[in-house]
Parts: structure tokens; sequence; C-alpha cells
């Protein structure tokens, strides 16, 4: 089954300047979609949008707002004609989230909730959300389907929990919405040109990022939180998706809009799952380098595994993973050389 597809459509891209963002965007433009990029650099850089543009020979429309400023998400949703959203503006890093509550209910809830008030105004019904594998806390059942029970374990998976309430709830007020919320597992890789990569600002939070700053000898040693979790190895498994597969997957629910109304999830994911010291030891063939860790206590919030079911998102939406952990390690690693 091939990825539903939908006419060209004038689509606004919160967050469209980050990693997976500047992804999304490239396939949105490949896929013969305008984009109208809103990002406001918190974990991003203007240098982003030149990438999008050099990978795919084309021009996007780009606005430095933040997305809790409401009379500027309306000026935007208005002036340029937008017909649909995806939504991805959101702090991320759970560690992070643990330490500064406050900041992650602010901005992903106050974001979602001023941005869904502002396409209202607008009459902009199509919706797709950025949601995460979190929203199942330690989830029994593995691999994960959609019909798990939902819980979160740490402050940022409660932001997308709540999220995804809210927009239920915003679903039934009116029928004329149409809402995807696609639960990302984790998101690795580069575009395969190198010109497109995750590039955190600070420390990096994320496993592929410290991974890679190792190979380069940025940092001396990867800090593995953990390895007497029930898995393969004793360190936390994941499911590894790579970053345009993750893309993909919102061009395919962006084209299932149109056919539907209401709210409705699907995961994103590779469906099998990957050890932390099974992804070093792929970044180690893709490097061609050794590269030193230390096991040290597990982060609050972590869990032993999580791995995506991800045959509703084939069924419904005629989408699928193709890449795998030694194709994401490689993109990556290219990437980091040429930057």
């Amino acid at each position: 089954m091939s990825p539903k597809s939908s006419p060209s459509q004038r689509v606004l891209l919160t967050g469209g300047a980050g990693y997976i963002g500047s992804h999304v965007a490239v396939d949105l433009l490949n896929a013969g979609h305008e984009v109208v990029v809103v990002d406001n650099f918190v974990n991003s850089s203007s240098d982003s949008i030149a990438a999008i543009e050099g990978a795919t020979g084309k021009s996007l429309t780009f606005i430095e707002a933040d997305v809790t400023d409401r009379a500027k998400m309306v000026d935007v949703l208005t002036g340029h004609d937008i017909s649909a959203v995806i939504h991805m503006a959101a702090l991320k890093a759970v560690g992070e989230s643990v330490e500064k509550p406050l900041s992650y209910y602010a901005n992903n809830i106050g974001g979602l909730v001023t941005l869904l008030d502002a396409m209202a105004e607008a009459e902009v019904w199509h919706f797709v959300f950025s949601s995460s594998a979190t929203v199942y806390g330690d989830a029994k059942e593995v691999p994960i389907p959609e019909s798990a029970p939902l819980s979160a374990t740490n402050p940022y998976g409660q932001t997308k929990l709540m999220a995804e309430q809210i927009l239920r709830d915003t679903a039934i007020s009116d029928d004329r919405w149409s809402i995807l919320a696609l639960r990302y597992f984790n998101p690795v890789g580069a575009h395969p040109s190198g010109q497109i990569s995750e590039a955190p600002k600070g420390k990096p939070n994320n496993l592929m990022p410290s991974v890679m700053a190792a190979a380069k000898g940025d940092i001396d040693k990867v800090l593995v939180f953990g390895n007497d979790y029930d898995t393969v190895d004793g360190t936390g498994v994941r499911d590894y998706i790579h970053v345009m597969d993750l893309a993909s997957g919102h061009v395919a629910a962006l084209g299932s809009l149109v056919d539907r109304s209401g709210f409705d999830a699907y995961n994103l994911g590779l469906g099998s799952g990957v050890s932390v010291l099974e992804l070093i030891a792929a970044a180690e063939r893709a490097s061609g380098r050794t590269i030193a860790y230390d096991i040290v206590d597990r982060r609050p919030g972590d869990v032993a595994a999580s791995v995506a079911d991800p045959s509703r998102a084939l069924d419904e939406l005629g989408w699928s993973a193709k890449l795998g952990v030694d194709q994401a390690c490689e993109d990556t690693w290219r990437s980091q050389k040429i930057a």
C-alpha cells in the first residue's frame, strides 16, 4: 500500500527549523507542498532554513515567531492562506523536563492551546501534532500498539499526554476539525546529503548526538544511564526510527486529513528495538572509531524498553519505516564530517 497523497497545500510548520522539523520541511517541499515555517530558534538555528532550501532546490517562507503569540499566529494563518498545520514546536528533553517542569507546561501546553485557538479564528481545521511514545509510560506490552494504556513517567511525557487529551476534546467540540497525533519513537539519523542533522544547542540530551560527539573526540565518553534493565544487555532498548522515515510519515498523515474528521493517533516507529550498547556498536561501524562509554545510574523517568507496533500506520496511512539503525548512523556520521 502506498502512502496517502493530497493536492498541493500551503502548510504551516511550527518548529520547522529544528532537527525533525527541517527534515519534515524537506519532504513536504519534495511532495509539492508550499511550506511556511515558524520557529523561535530556542533549540535550532537559522542555518537550517538555508540547508532545507539547499537540499530541495526549493524555497520556503520563514517567519521568526513564537507559537505562544496568538496575534502573530492568527496573522500567519490568515495572511498566508494556510490550509493545514503541522505542529512540532516544543521543548523535548526528558531530563530537563524533570528539572524545569513549569517551563515545559507553559511552552508545550500553552503553545498548543494558543495555536489551536488561532486556527479556529482563522478557520483552519486540519492539524498534525508531534506527539511521542512517552505517552505510553512504562508500557507492559512491547511492541506497543496505539490501544495500549496511556500514562507518563516524566513532565515531558505529561505534556504530550495532556496535549492529546486537549486535541480529543477540541475535535469533539466541532466536527470540522481533522486532527492526527503522530507518536514518535526515537528519531535518529540525518538527511543523506549530510546537510541537515541533529545539532542541539549546548550539551546534547539525546543518545545519538552524544555518541557522535564521542566518535569525533568532542567529548571523552558517552554516559550510559543504567545497565540493570531487563533487556538483552541490561541497557535501555528503544525503537530508533530514521528521521527521513519519520518525515515521510508526516506527508502521509497530511494526505489523510482530507478524508476524515475527529481525532486519531498513530505510532511512527521501525517496529524493532536496539539497546544503547547496540547503537554505540553501530556508530563504531559507521565511523570506524572506538567509542568509549561509562555506565552510570539510571535517569529519573526512563523506561526499560519502548518499541512501536507500527502496523496501523501501514494499514491506514500506507506508511512504513524503511531505514535501519546502521543507515541512520552512516548518515549521521556523514553529516558530522561535513559540519
